[in-house]
């Protein structure tokens, strides 16, 4: 169930008991834009996908972030809340990372188990 999306826009579509939430999503899959990701913004609109990703890293970032990690059927492995200048664990399962300013991927209903859609524009 390989994918394989471009460098651009779209929306996470997350499903829940309250229903579907969507969200702006940019997809960072080219070496150069996962590189980049959040690194020298003061905020995103909704979240960045950056795949193929198994962690990340907060240094020189400006602001703490959600990180959820998603295996390969885009469902949440694991939720965590980064400060800016750690750098995380790799995640076995993880194939996919969605980022999010902190606290925002609670509003959205990403947590553990919950599968997520990406569409793109």
């Amino acid at each position: 169930m390989g994918r394989r999306w471009r460098d651009g826009r779209g929306k996470l579509i997350v499903r829940g008991a309250a229903g579907a939430v969507t969200v702006p999503l940019e997809l960072a899959t080219s070496y150069r834009a996962r590189t980049k990701g959040l690194l020298g913004r003061d905020g995103i609109d909704g979240a960045m996908l950056l795949s193929p990703a198994s962690s990340v890293h907060t240094f020189r970032m400006r602001f703490p972030i959600d990180v959820a990690y998603l295996n390969r059927k885009l469902e949440v492995v694991a939720v965590h809340t980064m400060k800016p200048g750690r750098l995380g664990l790799p995640r076995l399962r993880s194939r996919h990372v969605l980022e999010a300013e902190a606290g925002a991927m609670a509003g959205w209903g990403v947590r553990a188990g919950v599968q997520v859609t990406v569409e793109t524009e």
